[in-house]
């Protein structure tokens, strides 16, 4: 519980995304947010928000209401796969089975009556990766090559898992930690610090990025749903995995797992990272919803620009001696 109340109270602190709050009309809000979250003002993050509010304007003019037909066209069609296979494939890599049943299969690979201390050091080996990844690479690697990265990683080190256990299986009777069994931990640290740099966090960034706002909460929901289901499935599988494979077989399993992903994620994953949610309808495709972003760019840009001009020429005019000009078409 109290992991969870200081999540909650964490949340207090958060503002609402500029877009929520631009969608409903309280832009003031909307700019402070944005503001918050880049840091500071500058011109840059003024063009940003004026994109921001030109890409709700250009939604809500394309496509009035949205219905399960939206959901039904390819690009995102394509998306929904991705959202449920990525879950999947998060399952397939092993770790949720490794931190579930990390005593078990600690005590599988050598660990001997220290298999308890080793789960704890198994858990803070997951956090600080995560916090390297937050600091350190999460807008540097891109998240298709984290995805390929982290799957080769984890593919390597169960078949090394896998190797040591076959070659010097443990004996369950041990009452200490053997050499074999000091690597075997020690590999099996190095994969779960592999998953916590790549698939752990990046597979819930990458299930928040694809969708466009319009199918943004149908997206997330089902990819959020999937997963649960694919983590029950794992759970369930794993200890009869263990007890009919042996512990050396279903580490070579979930090696395999690991280097089919990787071909998963070279050929279905588009890369996402700096790319704003407008964008997204050109990165999958999307010819039915998709618009210039370039072209919006630009006349957010000029707009704001206008807007400069027309305050100075208001101040210039009540200085200088009115006069009627002509009207043309093109004013």
């Amino acid at each position: 519980m109290v992991p969870g109340g200081l999540v909650g109270l964490g949340m207090l602190l958060i503002k609402e995304s500029a877009r929520w709050l631009a969608k409903r009309g309280r832009n003031e809000e909307a700019l402070d947010s944005l503001i918050w979250v880049r840091g500071e003002d500058t011109p840059e993050v003024q063009a940003e928000f004026a994109e921001i509010l030109m890409g709700i304007e250009e939604e809500i003019r394309a496509t009035e209401g949205v219905t399960w037909r939206e959901a039904n066209l390819p690009a995102n069609r394509y998306r929904l796969f991705i959202a449920v296979t990525l879950q999947l494939c998060q399952q397939l890599t092993g770790n949720t089975s490794l931190a579930y049943y990390a005593p078990q299969i600690f005590a599988a690979v050598g660990a001997g009556t220290s298999n308890l201390l080793v789960t704890g050091f198994f858990g803070i080996i997951k956090v600080i990766s995560v916090l390297c990844f937050q600091a350190f690479l999460v807008e540097r690697i891109g998240r298709k090559w984290a995805f390929m990265g982290g799957a080769a990683g984890m593919g390597t080190c169960m078949l090394i898992i896998a190797i040591i256990v076959a070659i010097f299986p443990p004996n369950p009777l041990a009452t200490s930690i053997t050499s074999s069994g000091a690597a075997a931990i020690a590999i099996v640290y190095l994969e779960a610090a592999s998953y916590n740099l790549s698939w752990g966090p990046c597979a819930w960034l990458y299930l928040g990025e694809m969708f466009p706002s319009r199918i943004r909460e149908l997206g997330v929901a089902s990819g959020a749903a999937s997963q649960w289901i694919f983590n029950f499935m794992m759970s369930q599988i794993t200890p009869h995995a263990i007890a009919n494979l042996g512990a050396w077989k279903t580490f070579l399993m979930f090696c395999i797992f690991n280097y089919a992903i990787v071909g998963y994620a070279w050929w279905f994953l588009r890369e996402t990272a700096g790319r704003s949610l407008e964008e997204m309808e050109t990165v999958f495709g999307s010819a039915e919803t998709a618009f210039d972003v370039e072209a919006t760019r630009r006349k957010a840009i000029l707009g704001a620009g206008a807007g400069v001009g027309a305050g100075a020429g208001a101040g210039a005019k009540q200085s200088a001696t009115p006069r009627v000009e002509p009207v043309g078409e093109g004013s």
